[in-house]
Order: C-alpha cells, then structure tokens, then sequence
C-alpha cells in the first residue's frame, strides 16, 4: 500500500507529462487565407458583360472596359422604365470559410451594389445575393460580408437559404440608386476576406445559415485575423434594387 502510495506523485508526472505533449503536438486550428477573384491585371482575365434595363424597357446604359490594372464601369442612370444597370462575369470558386467579399473602389460618390451568383432558383428565376457600399473619390477598401447580401427576383425579396459559398459561380456590380444622371466605378481588386482562427466554426454557421439551423451563434469581430485596411467601408445597408 505504502508503495502504491509512493509511486502515485510518479503517475501523476507521467501523466501531466503526456498531457503537456499532447497539446504542444495538436495541429494548429487553419488561417482562412483570402482568395482572388479579379485583380484586372489582364483584359482577358474574364469577359465582363453589360446588361442594361432595356430588357425591361429602360434606357440606361453601361459600359465596362479593363485598363491599367483597374474595372472601370461607367455610364447613365436613367430611372423612368427601368433604373439599373450591370456588368457580370462568370467566375467558379469555393469561398468556404470566408467572411465575405472585399474590393478596392473609388468612384463618383454613388452607391453601387456587388452581386454574388451561387446558382440558388426560386419560383422559376435565378435568386439574387446583393448588397449596396458606398464610393467615393478616394481610394477605398470597401468589405461585404455574406450575411449582408439581400436575396431578390427582380428586386422583390423572396425568401431563399442563405448564400451557398462553396458553389459561387460569378460575381455582377450594379448601379440602381434611383438617381438620374452619369456614374463612374473604377475597381482594383475583388477577394475574400477571411475567417481568421476559427475557421471551422464560421463554415459550420453558414451551413446551418442554409439549413435554418441558428443553434451556432453567430461570427464575432473575434473571428477576423486583421482589421481592415485604412479607410475602409463596413456594408451594407438594404438595397432596394432591381
């Protein structure tokens, strides 16, 4: 017994001895490093299409152009019959375990709308996921996060899962601010931004997002691995667009 006793002060050295390896050898949990969708550093880099509200009867009209490394989107707004005007581009990529999207844009002062496609149907018609951010003649890093985007067909909200981020398929801007007049986008960049350390747990919130699941709680200001970047724009406020 008195043995017994002795070796217990061993077994338990041994044993918080493991412990203490065991944890200096568990894997790191990942950092969700972004993921580019567009840097413009090439014309062909994609092909950005025009789509004008003259399929509704309006006459606003874009025009999209790629040069010295920037998007450039520009045009008139013309709100009678229609109020909108877009360019798209198709572009497959997983974003699971992102936070949302981030670009680098400097405009004319208006409020335009990004525009993620991930293929969901409802009623027949392709379900928007769009949200609006702010420009203006400066510079700036302008972040969306995926619970901002608004589901709509036609600018109708309809009640749709939330946005699949593992099957974005491509990526439209808008311009619907319901102001007559010229307007002017330039865009540097389009990425992700990421999920930081906890990289696990956000992917299972956005799944459940899907499912109508709400048990996990929600990403906190915790989950994000930097802050973003000087000047930057926190969206969104709800659109109301086409």
């Amino acid at each position: 017994m008195c043995s017994l006793l002795l070796s217990l002060p061993s077994l338990w050295l041994v044993l918080g001895i493991s412990a203490g390896l065991h944890v200096a050898n568990k894997e790191p949990v990942p950092v969700s490093a972004p993921v580019t969708l567009f840097t413009f550093d090439r014309a062909d880099e994609a092909e950005w299409n025009v789509v004008n509200d003259g399929v509704m009867g309006g006459r606003s009209a874009g025009f999209v152009a790629v040069e010295q490394g920037t998007l450039r989107f520009t045009g008139t707004l013309v709100t009678q019959g229609g109020g909108f005007t877009s360019v798209r581009a198709r572009r497959a990529v997983d974003l699971t375990g992102q936070l949302g999207i981030e670009l680098r844009v400097r405009g004319s002062g208006r409020q335009f709308e990004v525009e993620l496609d991930d293929g969901e149907r409802a009623y027949g018609r392709t379900v928007s996921r769009r949200a609006p951010f702010a420009t203006s003649a400066e510079w700036t890093v302008v972040r969306v996060p995926f619970s901002a985007l608004r589901s709509t067909i036609f600018g109708r909200a309809v009640n749709a899962p939330f946005i699949d981020v593992a099957r974005i398929r491509g990526m439209g801007l808008y311009m619907a601010d319901g102001q007559d007049g010229p307007f002017r986008l330039e865009v540097d960049y389009v990425r992700s931004y990421g999920a930081g350390r906890d990289t696990a747990r956000v992917s299972q919130w956005y799944a459940r997002q899907r499912t109508g699941d709400t048990t996990l709680r929600p990403v906190s200001a915790d989950d994000v691995s930097a802050s973003p970047p000087a000047r930057s724009t926190m969206c969104c406020r709800t659109a109301s667009a086409f």
